[in-house]
């Protein structure tokens, strides 16, 4: 079936096998970002947001979200983080937004892309719960892997 790995020959979904493949080194880095208007970018740059510390509460939902990533997308497999780090880049320039970078590590059988891009995509959903009272209009944009290191395919960095 047209190298997608996770339909069998009768084109059925199914988790893929990683039993033989062997232990290595993986990294994956997303990012992604939400747009807003200045004056909710200068409320979070004071903390003065009402529901607490908008981007110490991303964080760590982005970090758990990386843990928990098994339990969202059906076919992932549950996997041992040796690392994840959610980290954000106030930009306060023509489109005011905060970019957000999420880098996973493991040393397993399989890939963590999954992983970064749902600690990005749930970081930046979290900012916008924190912050829709003042802004509804925020709009997430650019997800997207970064780079990805380690396993039988190799390293990726996008262009």
């Amino acid at each position: 079936m047209s190298g997608l790995t996770h339909f069998d020959e009768q084109g059925q979904a199914h988790m893929v096998d990683v039993a033989a493949k062997p232990a290595t080194h993986r990294v994956a880095i997303a990012q992604g970002r939400i747009e807003m208007l200045a004056a909710t970018l200068a409320i979070i740059q004071s903390g003065t947001v009402k529901k607490g510390d908008v981007l110490g509460i991303a964080r760590i939902a982005g970090i758990q979200a990386a843990k928990k990533t098994s339990d969202l997308i059906p076919l992932c497999h549950p996997l041992a983080l040796t690392r994840v780090a959610v980290d954000f880049e106030l930009q306060p320039g023509a489109v005011p937004a905060v970019e957000c970078t999420a880098t996973v590590e493991t040393v397993g059988p399989t890939g963590v892309e999954m992983e970064a891009l749902t600690a990005v995509n749930v970081a930046l959903l979290t900012i916008y719960d924190m912050c829709k009272a003042v802004d509804r209009g925020m709009t997430m944009t650019g997800v997207h892997l970064v780079e990805k290191h380690g396993g039988k395919s190799g390293s990726y960095v996008a262009p």
